[in-house]
Protein backbone atom coordinates (compact mmCIF):
# COMPACT_ATOMS: atom_id res chain seq x y z
CA UNK A 1 0.00 0.00 0.00
CA UNK A 2 1.59 3.23 -0.56
CA UNK A 3 1.94 6.02 1.86
CA UNK A 4 4.11 6.90 4.65
CA UNK A 5 5.34 4.47 7.62
CA UNK A 6 5.77 5.61 10.97
CA UNK A 7 7.19 3.02 13.70
CA UNK A 8 8.28 3.90 17.19
CA UNK A 9 10.94 0.94 18.74
CA UNK A 10 9.86 -0.44 21.95
CA UNK A 11 12.61 -1.97 24.20
CA UNK A 12 12.14 -5.94 23.22
CA UNK A 13 13.60 -4.39 19.15
CA UNK A 14 16.19 -2.64 20.87
CA UNK A 15 19.87 -3.44 18.87
CA UNK A 16 18.31 -5.18 15.89
CA UNK A 17 19.69 -3.99 12.49
CA UNK A 18 17.36 -1.39 10.88
CA UNK A 19 16.46 -3.94 7.88
CA UNK A 20 15.63 -6.89 9.67
CA UNK A 21 13.35 -4.89 11.92
CA UNK A 22 11.57 -3.09 9.37
CA UNK A 23 11.40 -6.52 7.75
CA UNK A 24 9.65 -8.49 10.83
CA UNK A 25 7.08 -5.26 10.49
CA UNK A 26 3.14 -6.63 8.98
CA UNK A 27 3.23 -3.00 7.64
CA UNK A 28 6.44 -3.29 5.75
CA UNK A 29 7.53 -5.14 2.75
CA UNK A 30 10.61 -8.06 3.23
CA UNK A 31 13.67 -7.67 4.64
CA UNK A 32 15.57 -7.65 1.12
CA UNK A 33 12.98 -4.55 -0.08
CA UNK A 34 13.58 -2.90 3.12
CA UNK A 35 17.65 -2.33 2.29
CA UNK A 36 16.66 -1.66 -0.87
CA UNK A 37 14.56 1.32 0.19
CA UNK A 38 16.99 2.44 3.04
CA UNK A 39 19.93 2.55 0.62
CA UNK A 40 17.50 4.57 -1.73
CA UNK A 41 17.24 7.90 1.53
CA UNK A 42 13.63 6.40 1.79
CA UNK A 43 13.97 5.44 5.45
CA UNK A 44 14.73 8.13 8.65
CA UNK A 45 15.21 7.81 11.93
CA UNK A 46 13.94 10.52 13.97
CA UNK A 47 14.12 12.92 11.43
CA UNK A 48 17.29 12.03 9.33
CA UNK A 49 17.68 10.65 6.72
CA UNK A 50 19.70 6.65 7.18
CA UNK A 51 21.89 5.20 4.60
CA UNK A 52 22.73 2.15 6.72
CA UNK A 53 20.64 -0.97 6.77
CA UNK A 54 23.31 -2.14 9.34
CA UNK A 55 22.19 0.64 11.83
CA UNK A 56 20.65 -0.99 15.08
CA UNK A 57 17.46 0.52 16.32
CA UNK A 58 17.30 2.23 19.96
CA UNK A 59 14.26 2.08 22.10
CA UNK A 60 12.33 5.27 21.30
CA UNK A 61 13.84 5.92 17.93
CA UNK A 62 11.10 7.49 15.63
CA UNK A 63 11.66 5.36 11.93
CA UNK A 64 9.64 7.08 9.08
CA UNK A 65 9.17 4.85 5.46
CA UNK A 66 8.36 6.31 2.79
CA UNK A 67 6.82 4.16 0.33
CA UNK A 68 6.03 4.92 -3.29
CA UNK A 69 2.89 6.25 -4.20
CA UNK A 70 2.59 3.98 -6.42
CA UNK A 71 2.93 0.23 -5.96
CA UNK A 72 5.76 -0.85 -8.44
CA UNK A 73 5.47 -4.12 -10.27
CA UNK A 74 7.70 -6.63 -9.51
CA UNK A 75 9.85 -8.22 -12.66
CA UNK A 76 12.79 -6.78 -14.68
CA UNK A 77 11.80 -4.17 -16.69
CA UNK A 78 11.19 -4.87 -20.66
CA UNK A 79 13.37 -2.79 -22.96
CA UNK A 80 11.21 0.05 -25.09
CA UNK A 81 12.68 2.03 -27.78
CA UNK A 82 11.35 5.02 -26.69
CA UNK A 83 13.11 8.25 -27.08
CA UNK A 84 15.44 9.92 -24.67
CA UNK A 85 16.31 13.61 -24.47
CA UNK A 86 20.11 13.32 -23.22
CA UNK A 87 22.08 16.14 -22.33
CA UNK A 88 24.81 14.02 -20.92
CA UNK A 89 26.18 10.99 -21.04
CA UNK A 90 29.32 8.96 -20.23
CA UNK A 91 30.26 5.29 -19.32
CA UNK A 92 28.88 6.28 -15.31
CA UNK A 93 25.82 7.97 -15.44
CA UNK A 94 22.96 10.07 -18.06
CA UNK A 95 21.47 13.51 -17.86
CA UNK A 96 18.48 13.73 -19.64
CA UNK A 97 15.20 15.63 -20.06
CA UNK A 98 12.08 14.02 -19.45
CA UNK A 99 8.63 14.77 -21.05
CA UNK A 100 5.62 15.44 -19.85
CA UNK A 101 3.54 12.67 -19.32
CA UNK A 102 6.09 10.27 -19.04
CA UNK A 103 6.19 8.17 -15.51
CA UNK A 104 9.47 7.50 -14.06
CA UNK A 105 8.93 3.56 -12.87
CA UNK A 106 6.30 0.74 -13.91
CA UNK A 107 3.42 0.68 -11.38
CA UNK A 108 0.02 -0.40 -11.73
CA UNK A 109 -1.93 1.60 -13.92
CA UNK A 110 1.11 1.90 -16.53
CA UNK A 111 3.34 -1.48 -16.56
CA UNK A 112 5.09 -0.39 -19.31
CA UNK A 113 6.03 3.05 -21.77
CA UNK A 114 7.72 4.25 -18.79
CA UNK A 115 11.25 5.92 -18.54
CA UNK A 116 12.73 3.02 -17.13
CA UNK A 117 11.46 1.06 -20.40
CA UNK A 118 13.47 3.49 -22.05
CA UNK A 119 16.75 3.29 -19.99
CA UNK A 120 16.90 -0.23 -20.59
CA UNK A 121 16.33 0.30 -24.06
CA UNK A 122 19.03 2.66 -24.39
CA UNK A 123 21.47 1.12 -21.98
CA UNK A 124 20.79 -2.80 -21.45
CA UNK A 125 19.45 -4.02 -18.17
CA UNK A 126 23.38 -5.44 -16.91
CA UNK A 127 24.05 -1.44 -17.51
CA UNK A 128 22.09 0.64 -14.85
CA UNK A 129 22.26 0.62 -11.60
CA UNK A 130 19.88 -1.56 -8.91
CA UNK A 131 20.50 -0.29 -6.09
CA UNK A 132 16.01 1.22 -6.18
CA UNK A 133 15.24 -2.57 -7.42
CA UNK A 134 15.22 -4.25 -10.36
CA UNK A 135 12.10 -2.12 -11.43
CA UNK A 136 13.43 0.94 -11.42
CA UNK A 137 16.72 0.62 -12.91
CA UNK A 138 19.22 3.58 -12.79
CA UNK A 139 16.68 5.69 -11.45
CA UNK A 140 18.68 8.27 -8.77
CA UNK A 141 15.45 10.53 -8.52
CA UNK A 142 11.87 11.35 -9.71
CA UNK A 143 10.51 13.28 -10.81
CA UNK A 144 6.41 13.85 -11.42
CA UNK A 145 4.44 12.40 -14.52
CA UNK A 146 3.74 16.04 -15.53
CA UNK A 147 6.69 17.40 -14.41
CA UNK A 148 8.92 18.45 -16.99
CA UNK A 149 12.67 18.54 -17.25
CA UNK A 150 16.35 17.49 -16.44
CA UNK A 151 16.69 14.56 -14.15
CA UNK A 152 19.73 11.76 -13.60
CA UNK A 153 20.36 8.51 -13.93
CA UNK A 154 23.00 5.77 -13.40
CA UNK A 155 24.99 3.09 -14.94
CA UNK A 156 25.80 0.95 -11.92
CA UNK A 157 25.82 0.80 -8.68
CA UNK A 158 27.93 2.35 -7.25
CA UNK A 159 27.30 5.40 -8.99
CA UNK A 160 23.58 5.32 -7.86
CA UNK A 161 25.14 5.31 -4.64
CA UNK A 162 27.42 8.00 -4.79
CA UNK A 163 24.78 10.22 -6.55
CA UNK A 164 22.05 9.89 -3.86
CA UNK A 165 24.81 10.51 -1.67
CA UNK A 166 24.92 14.38 -3.47
CA UNK A 167 20.98 14.46 -2.64
CA UNK A 168 21.54 13.23 0.78
CA UNK A 169 24.43 15.56 1.30
CA UNK A 170 22.64 18.63 -0.62
CA UNK A 171 25.25 18.94 -2.86
CA UNK A 172 23.01 18.15 -6.31
CA UNK A 173 22.09 21.04 -7.12
CA UNK A 174 18.70 21.02 -8.82
CA UNK A 175 16.80 24.46 -10.08
CA UNK A 176 12.77 24.09 -10.79
CA UNK A 177 10.69 27.04 -12.85
CA UNK A 178 7.31 27.18 -11.57
CA UNK A 179 4.20 29.68 -12.31
CA UNK A 180 2.22 30.29 -9.42
CA UNK A 181 -0.87 32.60 -8.77
CA UNK A 182 -0.76 35.75 -7.31
CA UNK A 183 1.84 37.87 -5.98
CA UNK A 184 5.23 36.98 -4.07
CA UNK A 185 5.96 40.80 -2.60
CA UNK A 186 9.80 39.53 -1.44
CA UNK A 187 12.24 38.69 -4.36
CA UNK A 188 13.54 35.54 -2.42
CA UNK A 189 12.36 33.18 0.28
CA UNK A 190 13.20 30.11 2.24
CA UNK A 191 10.18 27.60 3.26
CA UNK A 192 11.34 24.59 5.65
CA UNK A 193 8.83 22.68 7.06
CA UNK A 194 7.88 19.19 7.75
CA UNK A 195 5.77 17.23 4.82
CA UNK A 196 4.47 14.13 5.70
CA UNK A 197 1.11 12.07 3.83
CA UNK A 198 -2.08 14.32 4.03
CA UNK A 199 -4.42 12.58 6.93
CA UNK A 200 -7.46 13.72 5.16
CA UNK A 201 -6.73 12.98 1.57
CA UNK A 202 -3.61 9.91 0.96
CA UNK A 203 -2.38 10.56 -2.26
CA UNK A 204 -1.78 14.44 -1.15
CA UNK A 205 1.47 15.26 0.79
CA UNK A 206 1.36 17.96 3.77
CA UNK A 207 3.07 20.57 5.87
CA UNK A 208 3.17 18.94 8.93
CA UNK A 209 4.54 19.17 12.49
CA UNK A 210 4.37 15.75 13.09
CA UNK A 211 7.57 14.07 14.98
CA UNK A 212 7.33 11.53 12.05
CA UNK A 213 7.23 14.47 9.01
CA UNK A 214 10.42 14.41 6.88
CA UNK A 215 12.53 17.90 7.04
CA UNK A 216 11.64 19.71 3.53
CA UNK A 217 13.50 23.07 2.59
CA UNK A 218 12.86 25.19 -0.60
CA UNK A 219 14.60 28.49 -0.99
CA UNK A 220 13.25 30.33 -4.03
CA UNK A 221 13.89 33.32 -6.40
CA UNK A 222 11.33 35.84 -7.55
CA UNK A 223 12.14 36.19 -11.67
CA UNK A 224 8.89 38.33 -12.42
CA UNK A 225 5.27 39.27 -11.70
CA UNK A 226 2.43 39.36 -14.18
CA UNK A 227 -0.74 42.11 -14.31
CA UNK A 228 -3.92 40.64 -12.82
CA UNK A 229 -7.05 40.35 -14.58
CA UNK A 230 -10.61 39.92 -13.90
CA UNK A 231 -9.76 36.09 -14.06
CA UNK A 232 -7.05 35.73 -12.16
CA UNK A 233 -5.15 37.12 -9.20
CA UNK A 234 -1.96 38.05 -11.10
CA UNK A 235 1.45 35.19 -11.39
CA UNK A 236 4.76 35.44 -10.07
CA UNK A 237 7.36 32.96 -12.00
CA UNK A 238 9.77 31.90 -9.46
CA UNK A 239 12.94 29.77 -9.83
CA UNK A 240 12.77 26.90 -6.99
CA UNK A 241 16.41 25.61 -5.21
CA UNK A 242 15.55 22.18 -3.71
CA UNK A 243 17.85 21.46 -0.40
CA UNK A 244 15.96 18.19 -0.06
CA UNK A 245 13.62 15.97 -2.24
CA UNK A 246 10.29 15.18 -1.01
CA UNK A 247 7.35 13.81 -2.78
CA UNK A 248 5.80 16.81 -4.19
CA UNK A 249 7.91 19.25 -2.19
CA UNK A 250 7.41 22.66 -4.29
CA UNK A 251 4.00 22.14 -5.12
CA UNK A 252 3.39 21.54 -1.50
CA UNK A 253 5.87 24.52 0.12
CA UNK A 254 4.00 26.94 -2.87
CA UNK A 255 0.90 26.26 -1.64
CA UNK A 256 1.54 26.57 2.21
CA UNK A 257 2.19 30.24 1.29
CA UNK A 258 -0.81 30.61 -0.22
CA UNK A 259 1.07 30.51 -4.10
CA UNK A 260 -0.17 26.89 -5.37
CA UNK A 261 1.51 26.31 -8.88
CA UNK A 262 -0.46 27.41 -11.92
CA UNK A 263 -2.35 24.32 -13.56
CA UNK A 264 -1.25 22.00 -10.43
CA UNK A 265 -4.54 19.11 -10.30
CA UNK A 266 -3.57 18.33 -6.89
CA UNK A 267 -2.85 21.73 -4.76
CA UNK A 268 -3.77 24.18 -6.94
CA UNK A 269 -6.95 26.43 -7.30
CA UNK A 270 -9.75 23.97 -7.74
CA UNK A 271 -12.69 23.20 -9.91
CA UNK A 272 -13.43 26.70 -11.63
CA UNK A 273 -10.27 28.02 -12.10
CA UNK A 274 -9.49 26.60 -15.95
CA UNK A 275 -9.35 30.04 -16.85
CA UNK A 276 -7.02 31.17 -14.67
CA UNK A 277 -4.60 28.09 -14.74
CA UNK A 278 -4.83 29.37 -18.57
CA UNK A 279 -5.91 26.00 -20.04
CA UNK A 280 -2.64 24.48 -19.18
CA UNK A 281 -3.39 20.88 -18.39
CA UNK A 282 -0.66 19.85 -16.04
CA UNK A 283 1.59 22.07 -13.30
CA UNK A 284 3.54 24.61 -14.65
CA UNK A 285 6.69 22.62 -13.41
CA UNK A 286 9.63 22.45 -14.68
CA UNK A 287 13.58 20.82 -14.13
CA UNK A 288 15.60 23.43 -15.81
CA UNK A 289 19.11 23.26 -14.25
CA UNK A 290 21.29 20.61 -12.79
CA UNK A 291 24.57 21.01 -11.35
CA UNK A 292 27.52 18.95 -9.61
CA UNK A 293 30.55 17.50 -8.96
CA UNK A 294 31.00 13.93 -11.16
CA UNK A 295 30.94 11.10 -8.44
CA UNK A 296 34.59 9.31 -10.85
CA UNK A 297 35.56 11.91 -12.82
CA UNK A 298 35.44 14.56 -10.77
CA UNK A 299 34.12 16.77 -13.64
CA UNK A 300 32.11 19.74 -12.74
CA UNK A 301 28.55 19.05 -14.63
CA UNK A 302 26.28 21.23 -15.32
CA UNK A 303 22.71 21.30 -17.63
CA UNK A 304 20.27 23.50 -18.87
CA UNK A 305 16.90 22.83 -20.40
CA UNK A 306 15.20 25.06 -22.20
CA UNK A 307 11.13 25.45 -21.11
CA UNK A 308 8.85 23.22 -23.43
CA UNK A 309 6.08 24.51 -25.73
CA UNK A 310 3.07 24.57 -23.60
CA UNK A 311 4.64 26.22 -20.62
CA UNK A 312 6.34 28.83 -22.47
CA UNK A 313 2.73 29.43 -24.63
CA UNK A 314 1.60 30.76 -20.65
CA UNK A 315 4.19 32.90 -20.58
CA UNK A 316 3.64 34.55 -23.87
CA UNK A 317 -0.27 34.51 -23.39
CA UNK A 318 0.21 36.67 -19.53
CA UNK A 319 1.02 40.77 -19.45
CA UNK A 320 3.84 40.99 -16.88
CA UNK A 321 4.15 44.38 -15.00
CA UNK A 322 6.16 46.93 -16.15
CA UNK A 323 8.33 46.53 -14.21
CA UNK A 324 8.00 43.15 -13.52
CA UNK A 325 11.37 41.42 -14.16
CA UNK A 326 13.87 40.93 -11.23
CA UNK A 327 17.54 41.18 -11.51
CA UNK A 328 17.61 37.11 -11.40
CA UNK A 329 14.65 37.38 -14.21
CA UNK A 330 16.99 39.29 -16.66
CA UNK A 331 19.82 36.44 -16.14
CA UNK A 332 17.31 33.24 -15.91
CA UNK A 333 14.69 33.92 -18.25
CA UNK A 334 16.05 34.15 -21.54
CA UNK A 335 18.29 30.80 -21.01
CA UNK A 336 14.39 29.24 -20.67
CA UNK A 337 13.66 30.54 -23.70
CA UNK A 338 16.19 29.97 -26.35
CA UNK A 339 14.84 28.03 -28.74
Amino acid sequence: MPGDLHILVAEPDAGTRLDAYLGAQDSCPSRSACARLVEAGAVAVNGEVCLSKKYAVAVGDRISVELPEEEALSGAVIPQPIPLDIRFEDDYLIVLSKQRGLVCHPAHGHADGTLANALVYHCGLEHLGTLQGEDRPGIVHRLDRDTSGLMLAAKDDETQRALQDLIRLRTLDRRYIALVHGYIAHDEGTISTGIARSTRDRVKMAVSDDPFARQAITTFKVLERFEASRTDDGYTLVECHLYTGRTHQIRVHMRHINHPLVGDPLYGKGKGAERADRGLARQFLHSWRVAFTHPVTGETIECRDTLPWDLAAVLEDIEPLSIGRTPAGEEIIPQLLEW
